[in-house]
């Protein structure tokens, strides 16, 4: 911006540097100088000033609404909590120093915060919490836990990410590694264009689900795998973390029509390579291509999958690149969880549709928007989004009986419409299609749950934990829910208490002691529950829960009603 336009841009700086001034007293703060397009602010509190940053990073996406793009103005915020150092008027010290690394740590438009920060406030606010992993800065002696803050908590228990000190637990350190087990990293992309990215991007999710299909196979899953993307591990290093034997890790270059493709298969356990090829082909013949390279794959692992069922397992690819190009833009950006962003892939979906009606993957991917609607209740109408998101999965599975994510939708909507057999049907479809899809199973178990069938919920959640070792907040939300139902009331708590930020399972911590008679404990979690959700209402929660059973919801309310909600 500053050298297409430095007069402009310096004053839209400074004016959204006066609205700091302008509220910072309102959050115990103190704005102690800027200089050029940076500003330095000393809080009374972590609490305030995580919130007073957030407030801010959403008056700012306000100002931002409608300009062009060259044309807005974002702020990076870095937090750390710690002590400072006055000398004068002169204020310095380590903590300074880390808050500074955090900020140019952090993208354009987010918030990010140090571990020390995110201690102290995780159970006082009502957001999200994303670790990003320790860091290692410049001139800090210390690795860094960072951590980005998410305005809502319920859709950031939807982002995959690395978890804190999991590498050190003992469930991890012991998985056992099997023979068949093997993950798709992400393929870099090497070209002039970056909008192209998405053959990459869609090279990897093709392979990752190709293979996922054979029942042979253990694939971790894609959220996991994109850990590695900043390829800061080798991908033997990487294998060995996330507890498989075998990586596929590969390049894609593309120009013009013609797309170079170089990719290498790891044997992590030996430390080898066992094949590396490299292929040069039109854009066109990449549907192709990914059929070849699942069944190289395939052969030099030496899974026993005969030619018909490799045959059987191929995905149905659609009429033409633009459709395909257009979905896997959408995926980036429904993987925000975020209203703007989901609004944004269904206008994508809406596109690849357009462009190929068939194109059976459009519509499950379109109908998963409208399931996020219903869910965060951002639909004007929750029930026809609910009704719409189930049109949509029934299209999808008419037009590819063969692709699980159809009927992974199909079920979901089927399971809040609570018609629980019907739910069922479609998740256990939806896994013999892709038995290695995490996501899936996670999704499959809280349905379980919700039917009386808590101990099949609490299996299935612990194999998805397996498969998507950095899993999202979502799956310890379900497997808390599955031991209240199952009244292990310990269990549900230890397991909430794991959450990032268990903003969103503290209706189960609140229940849990309620049901144990620790009443103190159970209204302190009460009343965070009334801060999140000022308008929170038994009565509406009993009608939103989709359990099947009458005794299942009195079980439920009957524990948040001692805990006085």
């Amino acid at each position: 911006m500053m050298s297409v336009d430095e007069v402009g841009t310096t004053i839209s700086v400074t004016n959204r540097l006066e609205k700091f001034r302008d509220a910072i007293n309102s959050y115990s703060g103190e704005f102690k100088g800027s200089a050029g397009d940076n500003a330095f602010m000393l809080f009374e509190s972590a609490v305030d000033a995580v919130t007073f940053a957030v407030e801010m990073q959403k008056i700012l996406a306000d100002e931002n609404e409608g300009l062009p793009d060259d044309e807005k103005v974002w702020f990076r915020f870095g937090i750390n909590l710690g002590e400072v150092l006055v000398s004068g008027d002169e204020i310095t010290g380590e903590s300074i120093n880390i808050a500074a690394r955090i900020e140019a740590f952090a993208a354009p438009g987010q918030v990010c915060i140090s571990g020390a920060a995110y201690d102290h406030v995780c159970n006082k606010l009502k957001y999200g919490y994303e670790y990003l992993g320790g860091q290692d800065f410049k001139n800090i002696g210390r690795t860094i836990d960072v951590f980005q803050v998410h305005e809502n908590p319920t859709t950031a228990a939807m982002t995959p990410g690395l978890r804190r000190n999991l590498e050190n637990s003992a469930e991890f350190k012991e998985r056992p590694i099997a023979n068949q087990s093997i993950v798709v990293l992400p393929f870099g992309f090497q070209g002039s264009d970056q909008d192209d990215q998405w053959f990459a991007d869609g090279l990897t999710e093709d392979v990752t689900t190709n293979l996922s299909r054979f029942q042979e196979f253990f694939v971790i899953a894609r959220g996991s795998a994109n850990m590695f993307s900043d390829r800061s591990k080798s991908p033997a290093q990487a294998a060995r973390e996330l507890g498989v034997r075998y990586a596929v890790d590969g390049t894609v270059r593309k120009a013009g029509s013609r797309i170079r493709i170089t990719l290498q298969l790891l044997d992590a356990l030996q430390d080898r390579t066992i094949w590396g090829d490299q292929y040069n082909r039109n854009v066109e013949d990449i549907f192709d291509l990914q059929d070849e390279i699942t069944q190289i794959i395939v052969s030099a692992t030496a899974a026993r999958i005969e030619a018909t069922e490799r045959e059987r397992m191929r995905l149905l690819p659609p009429a033409n690149l633009m459709a395909y190009g257009f979905v896997l833009k959408g995926h980036r950006h429904v993987l925000k969880y975020t209203q703007p962003e989901v609004r944004q892939a269904r206008d994508l979906y809406e596109h690849a549709i357009g462009s190929d009606a068939r194109y059976a993957r459009a519509y499950a991917a379109k109908s998963r928007t409208f399931n996020l609607d219903w869910r965060y209740d951002w639909a004007e109408k929750p029930e026809i989004a609910l009704d719409d998101a189930l049109s949509f999965a029934r299209e999808a599975i008419d037009l590819d009986e063969s692709d699980a994510r159809g009927f992974g939708e199909l079920g979901f909507a089927h399971l809040y419409r609570k018609e629980h057999d019907a739910a069922i049907n479609a998740y256990d479809r939806a896994l013999k299609l892709n038995p290695n899809d995490a996501d899936l199973m996670s999704d499959m178990a809280d349905a379980l749950a919700h039917m009386g069938r808590s101990e099949e919920a609490v299996e299935l959640l612990h194999k998805a934990m397996r498969l998507n070792p950095f899993y999202p907040d979502q799956y310890i939300w379900h497997l808390g829910g599955a031991y209240f139902n199952l009244k292990r009331y310990e269990e549900a708590i230890n397991t909430i208490q794991k959450m990032q930020n268990p903003t969103e399972g503290r209706r189960i911590l609140a229940a849990s002691y309620g049901h144990l008679g620790k009443l103190k404990e159970a209204r302190a979690q009460a009343e965070l529950v009334r801060q999140a959700h000022p308008n929170f209402s038994v009565d509406r929660w009993a009608s939103v829960q989709p359990d099947k059973f009458e005794e299942d919801v009195q079980h439920f309310l009957d524990g948040l009603k001692r805990a006085g909600l």
